[in-house]
């Protein structure tokens, strides 16, 4: 009997220690199917003869039992709150997981009773509930932390023995040094619970702990249980409380006096019995009893009265909403619309406008007569051809082909046909919703395929490819805002789970209100097993909370996407109905920072709901109309590289996707314009042409005079003897030459002008100059002279034409790199740099040609200008009056390619400006040390030097593979390592342990770490942070570091830290100067990221707005000095584009034109 009785105890007791969510698995309200869904289920719906109002009818008894089951559920819950308020368990709540770790507080202590208490309350969890757990670590902690053991023990009786004598002997203490608690705790990586017994405020900040435990926790399945014990301090109350919501945790608070109980446990389960009461009264309220004993109730009273309770159970379901997800393999690659016009847009397909014309084009001629000294226009192609404006802004002359045309104009036809295809095609099914899911990496050739209506006009146009892989995270808001249409969430996702999610290789679904709720903790593969379990799980999905949207893409970054730059092809897709409750300043800073430079883009899906549901009862976090919801989206999805797509019940408002295809059928709409012009303008020259000018009768002169117009073919040239000048210029060495000069140099006077003597011009006439040049080399070219048939006339013949040579420089194509450079500023700006590129404007834009100069006349006694200065504008360069020749198709291409430059700049500040770089710059050396000034004026910066240290060693040192060890220094020296180390995952482990240690005492003796340093073997570059002067001196130092680099050339780059002395800082610039390093310098503050965030998303248009602040670190200083001449070259061309416009209006406007 006595054996029976401990079977059941067991029983009991197992069942007792159960969590408090693994018992409401079991015992909820929704697995026990007490939910108003499952008692309407059992109704039977009928028609009211009176009304006409549908209705649900239900046995008495069916009613009667849902009640009294939800009344004993009710007792249920007390019973078991009742349970939890009893022994340890009320002191400090139900303790989780099998391997646990005790962290006991010790400052609010004093000895006396209170102690005692304490001491027997530990003793009584011990023997509670400690006592039946796997493992223990024991661990007090007040300024100082004091383990029990250096590792876990397995629990037996010799360790629960050690565990009492250890509470017995605990002493209080003075501050509460929760942070180095932690260091110690985790890690120990046996652990899987984490207990914190707190009694008093921690000595670090909420954002400090938080910070330092969640980046510990990464990856761990901890579970945390945060204790306040008899604490009065509503500051200690509330940073516990909040520690333990940001670590996923429970929480408990416990006061011997029976104030300020609290306790995430007993919450949940009086959660679950409200929703129980609830029920129960609506159910008495809204249900009407009839005279044969049944109960009815309106199905329109359902859907008012009982919407909060379970909003997704009423809302209109599609046809087998809950049925199993029928998976469709997608006929086509799915690409976007940009993508798709690569190889479908008309410029792909050659069909071009100006492609098309181009045989056909010419430019009007003008050429240099020698004979006249001008340039002379040719008027047979304006007379012959059709004037058309090139997209350039030039003017060609076209040869109109009307065959052609008519042909191009179908083809245009064609493919505007196609365009409404894809437009329909992305207007239906899942597309409608979410737009194409593109997500690939590389592709082969497919076989055959299934092909279905939608989709048989994209196979005519491309190419059917698989992808080799892509990762696909699906966003999914279901704030309490979103309660209403769950119905249309859950079936938008079943859509795409069906239709695009089976052709990609890994997924996973993140739905978010206030809190985050992963589906799976990491990317699965798109199996169909997997897909209907995602299916499942979206199923049970109920709104609640805000729209928490920022921590939501922080997971999926940094979990699912963690090894993003290893891969291509990763999208996050966002279905969402509101503005998130982050600024969207902030989120389009954080999704620019994570997605540039890897192929990773977020696509937002924005569904606007109707405006007058629910609004009285629910209010959002943040509130914006659709169309600024739609702005804020625009930003955030621009800064993502990604597409927005915005739909409601009505149709497609706006479609990323469909805009371009749009913009493309406009486009031929153009182009089939200005085909309808060229054809209507030969017509017209023909009619003209047709008509030609009356003649009178018996009017023969005039016919008489137009026969003499028409040109007479010359006769072929008799020989004839030589003449003395002919032999002359046979027998003359340069004969050709000097023939050549003879003619440009003498002008006729009249038509029958004869040949003058050969001896009046022997050489070119040479102008006064009295400044030393060299001689310009003449152009080479060579001409025929020959007498004509008639009398001594000569005619002459170019044999070779003059190389025709362009003084005007013509605006370079400038290549930038994508991939930001591990070098400094100044060995990138060798290769980018705006003089490199030859993008300097006076260079480019004001040669030599371009002044504006005067000459002296003799004859008129003054100095006058050129006769053709005034058709050009002149500005003044530096006193000097220049003459702009540059046109504004030129300056606009200038401006684009300067600007296309000056974003570079940016983005790259922005780079050095981002992680470990903005506190300790670019690592460019492969072997390298980095010492730390760990002094006591280093107290307040050192938590934040810590964590930016271990950054570095991630961010830099391992990601590059870089040698490396660490060096602090303050009045002694200590270094990590011995020697240089390679980066490895263990090592760089190791080395954030041992920062983590760190402590800030004593004086800045420098010279000492730097010798120590320079020691290393292998050893190519110190990487120096302090945040002051040193203690011995300036020159001492610089002087004996010269000492010990003669030996061997090692870098010293320096990092000054919120450091306001200047002779400090002057101190470390001439030491990095001297070494051959850098000097780096941070504040501490945000400022510099702001402004070239602001350059980036405003424009940079205005040159003044936003100012960079003022740099003294090299690398920055010299990228900004950069940046800032070329906002100074993009406002004069800018300026000298307007005084073009405006030259070309006046001009215009003095013609008469």
């Amino acid at each position: 009997m006595q054996d029976l009785l401990r079977v059941q105890m067991k029983k009991i007791q197992s069942k007792k220690v159960q969590t408090t969510e693994e018992w409401l698995r079991n015992y909820s309200v929704e697995s026990l199917q007490l939910t108003l869904k499952h008692l309407i289920n059992e109704g039977n719906i009928i028609l009211n003869s009176r009304n006409g109002v549908e209705e649900i009818e239900f046995a008495e008894e069916t009613v009667t039992n849902f009640e009294s089951r939800l009344s004993e559920v009710i007792e249920l819950y007390h019973q078991r709150i009742q349970w939890l308020l009893q022994n340890s368990r009320k002191v400090f709540g139900l303790i989780k997981g099998t391997k646990v770790g005790l962290m006991v507080d010790m400052s609010h202590m004093s000895y006396g009773p209170r102690l005692l208490d304490f001491q027997k309350d530990l003793l009584c969890l011990i023997d509670e509930q400690l006592c039946y757990k796997k493992q223990l670590y024991c661990l007090s902690f007040s300024t100082e932390i004091s383990p029990l053991w250096e590792s876990p023990k397995t629990i037996n009786v010799r360790v629960l023995h050690e565990a009492r004598q250890w509470i017995q002997q605990l002493e209080p203490g003075q501050g509460c040094n929760l942070l180095k608690a932690l260091k110690d705790v985790l890690t120990m990586k046996e652990l899987n619970s984490l207990v914190l017994i707190v009694g008093s405020c921690p000595d670090q900040t909420l954002e400090t702990l938080s910070d330092y435990a969640q980046q510990r926790m990464l990856g761990r399945k901890l579970q945390t249980h945060a204790v306040t014990y008899d604490c009065s301090n509503p500051a200690s109350l509330a940073v516990l409380k909040n520690l333990a919501e940001a670590l996923r945790g429970c929480y408990h608070c416990y006061s011997s006096k029976g104030e300020n109980f609290d306790s995430s446990d007993v919450h949940l389960l009086l959660q679950e019995a409200q929703k129980a009461k609830d029920l129960l009264k609506s159910i008495k309220q809204i249900f009407q009893r009839r005279i044969g004993g049944s109960l009815i109730i309106r199905i329109a009273d359902v859907s008012t009265e009982f919407a909060d309770t379970a909003p997704s159970s009423f809302l209109p379901k599609p046809p087998k909403h809950k049925g199993p997800l029928v998976i469709q393999s997608p006929c086509v690659l799915a690409k976007t619309s940009t993508d798709w016009l690569k190889t479908n847009g008309l410029k792909a397909k050659k069909l071009n406008l100006y492609q098309v014309l181009a045989p056909n084009a010419f430019s009007p001629v003008e050429e240099f007569v020698p004979i006249l000294k001008k340039t002379v226009s040719s008027t047979l192609h304006e007379k012959a051809m059709t004037q058309f404006e090139w997209y350039d802004g030039t003017v060609k002359n076209i040869h109109v082909d009307l065959p052609v045309l008519y042909n191009y104009q179908k083809l245009l036809a064609k493919m505007v046909r196609i365009y409404e295809k894809r437009i329909d095609w992305l207007s239906v099914a899942s597309r409608r919703i979410w737009g194409s899911v593109c997500e690939t990496s590389e592709f082969t050739e497919s076989g055959d395929h299934q092909s279905t209506q939608n989709c048989n006009f994209m196979r005519q146009n491309e190419t059917l490819k698989f992808e080799v892989s892509s990762k696909v995270v699906i966003l999914l808001d279901i704030s309490v805002t979103n309660s209403t249409y769950i119905i249309h969430i859950q079936h938008s996702l079943r859509l795409l789970l069906e239709e695009q999610m089976s052709n990609k290789d890994y997924f996973n679904i993140i739905a978010f209100g206030s809190d985050v709720v992963p589906w799976q903790l990491e990317l699965v593969p798109s199996q169909p097993e997997n897909l209907e379990n995602a299916w499942r799980w979206v199923l049970g999905l109920q709104c609640k909370g805000s729209r928490n949207f920022m921590s939501a893409l922080r997971r999926a970054v940094e979990v699912d996407f963690k090894d993003k730059d290893k891969h291509k092809s990763q999208g996050l897709y966002l279905l969402t109905t509101g503005i998130p409750d982050q600024e969207t300043h902030t989120i389009s800073a954080y999704v620019s920072e994570v997605c540039r430079g890897f192929d990773l883009q977020l696509h937002v899906c924005l569904f606007s709901v109707m405006e007058d549901v629910d609004s009285s009862r629910i209010i959002p976090a943040r509130c914006a109309n659709p169309t600024e919801t739609a702005v804020a989206f625009k930003e955030i999805v621009q800064a993502a590289n990604g597409r927005f797509h915005w739909f409601g019940e009505a149709g497609i408002f706006e479609s990323d996707d469909i805009t371009v295809i749009v913009s493309e059928m406009e486009k031929a709409n153009s182009y089939s314009q200005k085909c309808a012009f060229l054809a209507e303008s030969l017509k017209q020259r023909s009619v003209n042409q047709s008509v030609g000018p009356f003649i009178p009768e018996g009017d023969s002169n005039v016919l008489l005079k137009k026969e003499k117009r028409k040109p007479q073919k010359l006769l072929s040239p008799k020989p004839t003897a030589l003449s003395l000048a002919r032999m002359c210029i046979k027998d003359n060495h340069g004969a050709e030459r000097n023939a050549s000069k003879r003619v440009l140099a003498w002008r006729p006077t009249s038509a029958k002008a004869e040949i003058p003597p050969a001896q009046t011009i022997k050489e070119w006439p040479q102008t006064e100059n009295k400044r030393k040049h060299k001689p310009r080399k003449q152009p080479e070219f060579s001409v025929s002279v020959f007498y004509t048939d008639k009398g001594r006339n000569v005619g002459t013949v170019y044999r070779k034409y003059p190389r025709i040579m362009c003084i005007r420089k013509s605006v370079p194509s400038v290549t930038l790199p994508k991939k930001e450079e591990i070098c400094s500023s100044k060995e990138w700006l060798t290769k980018y740099s705006i003089k490199k590129l030859k993008l300097e404007l006076p260079r480019l834009m004001f040669g030599p040609g371009c002044t504006h100069q005067k000459k002296t006349v003799k004859s008129l006694h003054k100095k006058v200008s050129a006769k053709y200065c005034t058709i050009f504008p002149s500005v003044e360069i530096n006193g000097v009056v220049k003459h702009l020749q540059f046109q504004p198709k030129e300056l606009e291409i200038y401006t684009e390619q300067l600007e296309k430059l000056l974003q570079r700049y940016i983005e790259r500040i922005q780079w050095l400006l981002s992680g470990s770089r903005r506190l300790f710059g670019t690592i460019l050396e492969a072997n390298i040390c980095v010492v730390i000034d760990t002094s006591g004026s280093m107290d307040p910066y050192l938590p934040h030097i810590m964590k930016e240290l271990t950054s570095l060693i991630w961010e830099q040192l391992r990601k590059n593979e870089v040698r490396f060890n660490l060096l602090r220094f303050a009045e002694d020296t200590e270094s990590w390592k011995e020697c240089l180390v390679e980066a490895t995952d263990e090592t760089c482990h190791d080395a954030v342990q041992w920062v983590s240690k760190f402590h800030a005492h004593g004086n800045t003796c420098i010279l000492m770490a730097l010798k120590k340093a320079l020691s290393f073997q292998g050893i190519e570059a110190l990487y120096v942070l302090t945040d002051g002067k040193p203690d011995t001196s300036g020159r001492l130092i610089l002087k004996e570091i010269e000492r010990l680099r003669k030996k061997q050339d090692i870098k010293i780059h320096t990092i000054s830290f919120s450091c306001t002395d200047r002779r400090a800082n002057e101190f470390l610039k001439k030491l990095a100067s001297q070494t051959g390093g850098r000097y780096h310098r941070s504040f501490g503050d945000a400022d510099e990221q702001l402004a070239a965030h602001r350059m980036l998303t405003e424009g940079l248009d205005d040159e003044d707005d936003p100012v960079f602040p003022y740099f003294e670190g090299d690398d920055l200083k010299k990228l900004t000095q950069e940046a800032a001449k070329a906002r100074s070259f993009l406002k004069q061309s800018k300026s000298l584009r307007l005084l073009l416009q405006k030259w070309n209006i006046n001009q215009k406007d003095d013609s008469g034109f």
